[in-house]
């Protein structure tokens, strides 16, 4: 029987490089499908496949009962593990593979994309050229003002790095907290979420989506933030509640919001969030720049190679199981 493997990931799969060659000197076959997945589309493609390169699919229980017991590994193209049921895969004996370390760097150029086409109104500028028109609005400086991270991990370390350069005052707040790393850099502790929201003009998410995380700006947190601040999101949708912030952007509470993921995507066409003037969305694409890609899909492919050959992976979800190596 002939080695098949599932490939999602459309960036993967639209971006030349050395990860189509190394896939392809396998010798295995290959399948492929544009995600990201529904559960009934994951559910459709899985049960034959003895290896999986996915993206933001959901791979649910149901899709993991299904694929097993054939499929040896799971290789995440990405750090984001939250569309994954890790539980049952572990449960399962599938190992669980991922990529840190290798987007941190364009996420964090895209957050400032977002944070400046926002404060210098750069959509409504360029769309009244384009128009022929010759309007302008008076935007805002980044120098002198203060930028809230909710996350210090590797993305948000990037942030507060380039933040700095801008002449930002930078506040932090993470679970954890590396003191010679943040005062080499001249960032100051938030003693909590509550203190951040409070004092930041504009407040940046770089923290993972889990059940503590999920709607963690919800209509009273963002109550808490200072009038005409505004809010950048290139970590995950649901760490926002939607209904909340369409309101406080309706409202003017809010001065404005770009993000880079929603909590549906793609999203439905009267999503809350898609049609406000002062909310800039980008579909998921903070990580997709051709340096980027190269790095996370070889990463995927190494990962996905070591675990069916046998070998040392490069990191692993639950590495209390044991790889199955198949060839």
């Amino acid at each position: 029987m002939p080695i098949r493997i599932l490939l999602t990931t459309t960036s993967f799969q639209d971006t030349p490089g050395p990860h189509h060659d190394a896939l392809a000197a396998t010798g295995w076959e290959i399948v492929t499908a544009r995600g990201p997945l529904s559960e009934e589309d994951t559910l459709a493609r899985v049960g034959d496949v003895d290896g999986f390169i996915c993206g933001d699919d959901r791979i649910t229980r149901s899709v993991v009962e299904k694929a097993s017991p054939r499929l040896a590994a799971l290789s995440k193209y990405g750090i984001g593990v939250d569309k994954i049921d890790v539980a049952a895969c572990t449960a399962r004996g599938i190992p669980v593979l991922f990529t840190p370390g290798v987007n941190h760097t364009t996420v964090a150029e895209h957050a400032f994309l977002l944070m400046l086409a926002l404060e210098k109104q750069l959509l409504f500028h360029a769309d009244s050229t384009r128009a022929g028109g010759w309007q302008r609005a008076t935007g805002h400086e980044l120098m002198g003002r203060t930028l809230g991270l909710v996350g210090l991990g590797r993305i948000g370390r990037e942030v507060a790095t380039r933040a700095r350069a801008f002449g930002m005052r930078v506040l932090a707040w993470n679970r954890t907290w590396d003191g010679a790393f943040a005062a080499a850099h001249g960032i100051v502790r938030a003693p909590d979420l509550a203190s951040l929201l409070r004092e930041s003009d504009i407040v940046s998410l770089h923290t993972s989506l889990a059940p503590e995380t999920r709607n963690l700006l919800d209509a009273d947190t963002l109550r808490l933030l200072k009038p005409g601040a505004i809010v950048v999101n290139c970590a995950r949708g649901e760490i926002v509640d939607t209904p909340a912030m369409a309101e406080a952007l309706r409202s003017g509470r809010l001065r404005g919001y770009a993000t880079d993921v929603l909590d549906e995507e793609p999203p439905r066409a009267d999503h809350p969030l898609t049609r406000l003037p002062n909310c800039l969305v980008t579909p998921h694409v903070g990580s997709r720049t051709h340096e980027s890609v190269q790095r996370q899909a070889m990463a995927a492919v190494t990962n996905l190679l070591a675990a069916l050959r046998g070998g040392s992976v490069l990191a692993q979800v639950n590495p209390e199981v044991p790889l199955r190596p198949i060839v």
